[in-house]
């Protein structure tokens, strides 16, 4: 009878163990070990936009005051140098010729966005954020650190443009 009691016992203890889930913890965090629990994370889908520093969008003139702007033909040189003067001044804080900062490089702009789009980005880059999507992209693009208003005059924008084409 001893053993009969013995084993009926042994097999009720194993049956208990059995049963239910197993859960472990582990100092205050708990893990759930069943198949829901096993389930793929989805992820976000992968975009094949390209990014808005590299879009070509040079029918957009932007929002703002300039319209319309004829470029001539040859650089003027003395406009250039004083756009390069006001560009290292103003712009080198956050635009690098070479590499992408924490704003876009101007290096082949003009191959992307049109003359007036970028006059009216420097003269008003708010105004442009708010209501142009390319600018807005941008912005986005560069993790929300907004084009800074350098209040800068029609002439000094169109001297930094045309810096800008000797690049």
């Amino acid at each position: 009878m001893k053993i009969a009691f013995k084993s009926l016992a042994l097999l009720f203890s194993l049956a208990l163990l059995s049963c239910g889930g197993k859960e472990e913890k582990k100092e205050g965090f708990s893990v759930n070990r069943n198949k829901e629990s096993e389930k793929t994370v989805e992820t976000a889908p992968v975009s094949n936009e390209v990014p808005a520093s590299q879009r070509i969008t040079l029918d957009d003139k932007g929002v703002g005051q300039i319209k319309s702007i004829t470029l001539d033909a040859e650089i003027n040189q003395e406009m250039a140098a004083a756009g390069a003067e006001l560009y290292n001044t103003n712009c080198t804080a956050c635009h690098k010729l070479d590499k992408r900062f924490i704003g876009p490089s101007p290096q082949g702009i003009l191959e992307r966005r049109s003359p007036e789009w970028i006059m009216n980005m420097i003269l008003d880059p708010k105004l442009m954020t708010e209501q142009d999507r390319c600018a807005k992209d941008l912005l986005i693009e560069f993790n929300g650190a907004a084009m800074s208003n350098q209040n800068l005059t029609v002439e000094q924008t169109r001297s930094i443009l045309e810096y800008f084409r000797t690049l």
